[in-house]
């Protein structure tokens, strides 16, 4: 896994996104792995595998959970980020400018805001249908936030709650000329 992005990590894709699938269909389409991972963590870190290690087969993204003493709490950690690295990393080739806002947008959309904690399931859903447009629409997030009905700030602020996903998208804007966003 790199740490940073560069504007041609993206993966592209016909149909769903992944991360609109349930926990249960999105880990059909991976590979879970279990091992033992050292540093901190008392005694049962080295001798039980707690460590879970998921691979989404089509895209080849893949994530880890290895810090909890506990597999099952490592396996919800390591597919949660799997979920934000697919929002971050794979794009829809069926999103246009012409996009009309899903219904789970509309949803957590209060006037010109989005409320998503970046810890709810729906959080991966809306950050990719966002990076999608925002992609289409060659990084102009002004556009991004006026065709998704809310402030450019808001959906800064959507996509800022990741720094995966602050990084990708100023590479993203930086391979097209444009200058970072703000903090």
């Amino acid at each position: 896994m790199s740490d940073l992005p560069s504007a041609s990590d993206s993966i592209f894709i016909s149909g769903r996104h992944p991360v609109s699938l349930d926990e249960e269909q999105l880990v059909r389409q991976c590979e879970l792995k279990t091992g033992r991972v050292s540093g901190p963590g008392g005694q049962h870190r080295n001798r039980v595998e707690t460590a879970v290690f998921v691979t989404h087969n089509p895209t080849k993204v893949d994530a880890q959970g290895t810090e909890r003493r506990s597999q099952v709490e490592n396996r919800r950690v390591a597919i949660r980020r799997l979920r934000i690295r697919l929002a971050v990393l794979v794009r829809t080739i069926e999103v246009t400018a012409e996009h009309q806002p899903s219904a789970l947008w509309e949803s957590r959309r209060r006037d010109r805001k989005i409320q998503v904690s970046i810890d709810h399931w729906d959080y991966a859903v809306v950050l990719a249908e966002a990076l999608d447009l925002v992609t289409a629409l060659n990084f102009d997030v002004s556009a991004a936030a006026a065709t998704l009905g809310v402030s450019m700030s808001q959906l800064t602020r959507l996509i800022r709650q990741d720094k995966f996903a602050a990084a990708k998208l100023n590479a993203g804007r930086k391979s097209a000329g444009l200058g970072p966003l703000r903090d």
